[in-house]
């Protein structure tokens, strides 16, 4: 038996050790200690998976939906149930304040599950009848066979669920990979899932480092679709892969999202929802607004009010109710939004912030202190590049043409987020801000129905809703003809 802190692949509804018995360090990022071993898989262990879910797809492929239904919503009882257990382990894992796993993240997760759980009941087949051909055209919707979702470490069991719940809802069978940066909460669902009575091999996980168990998964023959979210540049790599393999291919990146403010706004609303834009989950959100403009007459005003809320903000260990900050996810990514600010010193000027903070009892953690630099070009590198760290940008503008050029100029096009009471400039702009999702006077209020994905190299496609649903099917088209001439009856 291994240990509680052993985090292993689970492959045909069991757990089990990685084929070459190779292990990788779990590393809390509150306290920078090991506090475990996590599976070094590799081609062998994604094999087994692929071929645990290829054994289960026929009978899963064929359960009708209202049992398909009824154990994704056990499922999602069991999260519910588990509540603290999991926010506990995804605090732990990732650093966050456990009062966000708790709150928001973990119960978006059941909320996942049972969402796609009514959803494949209402999701409709399409008929066209060709009227003077004597025919009808049927278009079912079948399930692919074997399919793969790989996460990312910052939003863990939300969005692995995210991707898992459409996949198995719609009768295919899973190859799943979390980020072995926060591998806790993925394993344990598989026990939820063993409990909730879903067949083994319908969701199979992988646990692993992405050169290794995330190459062998894109590499597998038999695995016919990829949804991926992650960094812009692992998705480069992603698609080079997969897509001479002719898979489908959906990719969620990177961001790099303007939060664009006006004088007009509700400028207590907006101050509020904007400290949360720029530092929740320690800014590592790819919806966060880190590039920050602000009409100029509310400029100063804003300024000054956004370094004082940024400053109370109180970072402490992720296990404490009262934390809004806690630690960023590693060593290496600590390292990389630190390197930043020597940038920083050249392209702007640090207000607050720039540097690590020291919590007490917690010294070797990867605590970054809340940012706010203030740029004049948006050329500049810390607003063409994601930081993903608690570290946003500000800089006035005087037009709403001068906005628009600002808000655009850069590679990225996931998210922006508007703040103004004019509805003739809300519509204005919405239509024309390069961005697949576009919050006006709020943010991260989700609708699951609705589309979620980007432009330019924030990603390729859609998720969400019927997208979901469609992206893990394959249309096939059935024509039927028909005599039309009616017969005597003898």
């Amino acid at each position: 038996m291994m240990p509680d802190s052993t985090i292993l692949n689970f492959i045909n509804g069991h757990y089990v050790e990685p084929k070459s018995k190779q292990w990788i360090d779990n590393i809390c990022p509150a306290t920078g200690k090991v506090v475990g071993k996590i599976a070094n898989s590799n081609a062998e262990d994604v094999a087994a998976a692929c071929l645990a879910a290829e054994s289960a797809f026929e009978s899963w492929s064929e359960t009708p939906l209202e049992k398909r239904a009824h154990i994704m919503m056990k499922i999602a009882d069991l999260i519910d149930q588990q509540m603290e257990s999991l926010a506990v382990a995804e605090s732990q894992d990732g650093g966050k304040p456990i009062t966000r796993a708790r709150n928001i993240e973990v119960p978006r997760a059941a909320t996942n599950f049972r969402f796609f759980a009514s959803a494949i009941t209402q999701f409709s087949s399409e008929a066209h009848e060709s009227v003077g051909q004597n025919a009808i055209n049927i278009t079912l919707r079948q399930p692919l066979g074997t399919v793969s979702c790989i996460s990312p470490w910052n939003l863990p069991l939300y969005l692995f669920t995210w991707k898992v719940a459409p996949a198995i809802a719609t009768g295919n069978c899973v190859v799943a990979k979390p980020s072995e940066l926060t591998p806790r909460t993925a394993s344990m669902l598989g026990e939820i899932c063993n409990e909730a009575g879903l067949p083994p091999g319908v969701l199979n996980i992988i646990q692993g480092q992405g050169t290794t168990a995330g190459q062998a998964i894109l590499e597998h023959p038999n695995i016919k679709a990829v949804s991926f979210t992650g960094g812009t540049a692992t998705g480069e790599h992603v698609a080079r892969v997969v897509a001479p393999q002719f898979k489908k291919l959906s990719l969620e990146l990177g961001g790099k999202n303007p939060n664009i403010i006006f004088a007009d706004c509700n400028y207590q609303k907006m101050l509020a929802t904007t400290v949360q834009t720029s530092f929740a989950n320690q800014g590592q959100i790819c919806l966060c607004g880190s590039r920050i403009f602000v009409e100029q007459p509310i400029y100063e005003k804003f300024k000054t009010d956004l370094v004082t809320r940024a400053q109370s903000l109180k970072i402490g260990p992720p296990a404490l109710p009262d934390t809004d900050l806690g630690a960023v996810v590693s060593q290496p990514h600590f390292d990389k939004v630190l390197s930043y600010m020597d940038i920083a010193k050249q392209e702007g000027t640090i207000l607050c912030g720039g540097e690590p903070a020291v919590v007490p009892g917690h010294e070797n953690g990867f605590f970054i202190k809340p940012t706010v630099i203030e740029v004049s070009s948006n050329r500049c590198r810390l607003n063409q590049e994601e930081i993903f760290g608690p570290v946003v940008t500000v800089m006035p503008f005087k037009s709403e043409t001068e906005l628009l050029g600002l808000a655009n100029d850069v590679g990225f096009g996931l998210s922006a987020t508007l703040w103004t009471r004019d509805l003739d400039r809300t519509m204005r702009l919405s239509k024309k801000i390069d961005a697949g999702v576009v919050w006006v006077n709020s943010w991260l209020m989700r609708d699951l129905r609705t589309p979620f994905g980007g432009f330019k190299n924030s990603g390729v496609g859609r998720e969400g809703g019927l997208e979901s649903l469609r992206f893990f099917t394959e249309p096939k088209n059935v024509c039927i003809a028909f005599e039309n001439n009616l017969k005597n009856e003898p």
